[in-house]
């Protein structure tokens, strides 16, 4: 055990393209296979670091039961290759899981505790439906309406942050479009080339009247939401699909899908022992709790208490990965806290790129650290909101 605060630093991190749910490129790819692959492609861009000095692998998923179930975390490392002396222990704060894996991480090695751990997530929703196969709220929560909210669907709480931050069908749809412009245009400009793991997937064929099975196998290197033939014309024909006079559909909230992710976090001492290339440090960390009913706004709440933590001003945030969750609560948020929408998303967002759950959180910490190295960034933010009424928001420097 080391005395005193260390820094944690980031040396890989990367992420299995986005793939749609439940029909896109990995509905058939389990879960823990995508993060198996993830693992070792993440590991082969630290290739000094030994993977028996890996003190443990801590992964998200929000739903963590079927396919993501028994301690995911564990089963995909061993099927990465990782030696049986690798711990593996799987943590779930919903959409935040992925992002507090890599805070959990950090606050390992910045304690002495460790000095090299494997963070990430894993998401299936094709194989996993939200909030999973089997629902079982607490009757309680229906029986007071202090509770209620706790079982109100992500669609109503975006209906209702909506409606309290007056946010129009208008905006909702713009910010829409403009999510999948810019994620169209970094797909054109290579620009999610460095954080993209490509991944061989195998698909079967089978035709009973000949009693055969055809197999092919291919490479998915590219996210499957970014919609080309999209624009504010075609979302503004949507109908709403929460409430019959609202305002939230489709078009404007984020994709139900399938990823996987992983971040290397290592010490000091492990960066010079294994002669690793820090690409970041991890600054700080925050969590916060608002009302479930207005579950969209949690960054508003978390992000000045991850700035405070680390020592960040606002506006020294030259990258922020705000989730969208729906256009409605970023659009909240944003104006809220008065975000610059030049750096709010400058590759696009879940509304394009999708939101599996609880890999988003590693997805986008991925993508704020190769961001950051490639246009010369110094300080980047992961922040999202929470089922359940939280937020969440991380702060790194890049070191590049």
């Amino acid at each position: 055990m080391t005395s005193g605060i260390r820094d944690a630093y980031i040396v890989a991190a990367r992420r299995t393209p986005v793939g749609k749910a439940p029909r896109g490129s990995f509905r058939r790819e389990r879960p823990d296979d995508l993060l198996a692959s993830v693992i070792r492609s993440t590991l082969a861009d630290a290739p000094g670091a030994d993977p028996a000095a890996i003190e443990d692998v801590i992964i998200g998923c929000a739903m963590p039961e079927g396919e993501q179930g028994m301690n995911v975390a564990r089963i995909a490392l061993l099927l990465s290759g990782l030696p049986d002396s690798v711990p593996g222990v799987t943590v779930n704060r919903f959409c935040a899981s992925g992002l507090q894996t890599v805070a959990q991480a950090a606050d390992r090695v910045r304690l002495g505790a460790a000095d090299l751990v494997l963070a990430g997530g894993t998401e299936s929703m094709s194989m996993i439906p939200f909030m999973g196969s089997r629902p079982a709220f607490n009757p309680r929560v229906v029986e007071a309406d202090e509770n209620v909210a706790i079982a109100y669907g992500m669609g109503i709480t975006a209906e209702k942050v909506a409606q309290r931050w007056e946010v129009s069908r208008e905006d909702q749809d713009a910010f829409a479009y403009e999510s999948h412009r810019r994620a169209i245009a970094a797909q054109d400009a290579g620009h999610f080339d460095a954080e993209i793991a490509p991944v061989e997937v195998t698909e079967r064929d089978g035709d009973l009247a000949a009693g055969t099975v055809a197999e092919r196998r291919r490479t998915v290197s590219a996210d499957d939401g970014p919609r080309r033939d999209t624009d504010p014309q075609k979302l503004g024909k949507l109908r709403p699909v929460f409430a019959a006079r609202g305002s939230v559909t489709a078009g404007n909230s984020s994709q139900t899908s399938d990823g996987a992710a992983a971040v290397l976090v290592a010490s000091e001492d492990a960066v010079k022992r294994y002669d690793l290339q820090p690409l970041a440090r991890f600054c700080g960390y925050s969590v916060a709790g608002v009302p479930p009913e207005i579950m969209g706004i949690g960054p508003i709440e978390a992000v000045p208490r991850a700035l405070r933590q680390s020592g960040v001003a606002q506006q020294d945030l030259d990258w922020i990965e705000l989730n969208e969750a729906f256009a409605a609560q970023s659009l909240a948020v944003m104006r809220t806290l008065e975000l610059d929408p030049a750096r709010v998303n400058p590759l696009g967002g879940a509304i394009a790129l999708g939101h599996p759950l609880g890999a988003t959180g590693a997805i986008r910490t991925a993508t704020v650290v190769h961001g950051l190295r490639r246009t010369a960034g110094r300080y980047g933010m992961v922040t999202m909101c929470v089922g359940t009424g939280m937020g969440a928001a991380g702060v790194f420097e890049s070191l590049a």
